[in-house]
């Protein structure tokens, strides 16, 4: 799933990636794409905080790509 934040300053991106995040399915992967800077910082910040992983950040023409891992179901 791709969560489009581009052209928006903090904290829509963050946001916009928190409200995706809210429907996904455990282990999904989402990418954020965005053009504020401070989403290198938000985004991982968030994941951490929800038990996700960031698994890449990529920058390409200005635009921000992080991919991350929604927390898998749980076992048990």
């Amino acid at each position: 799933m791709i969560v489009d934040a581009r052209g928006h300053r903090c904290p829509v991106p963050t946001l916009r990636l928190r409200k995706a995040l809210e429907t996904a399915a455990p282990g999904s992967r989402l990418t954020l794409w965005a053009t504020d800077p401070m989403a290198r910082i938000d985004a991982p910040y968030l994941m951490q905080q929800l038990g996700g992983e960031v698994l890449s950040v990529e920058e390409t023409d200005g635009v921000i790509a992080i991919t991350v891992a929604t927390p898998a179901a749980p076992t048990g």
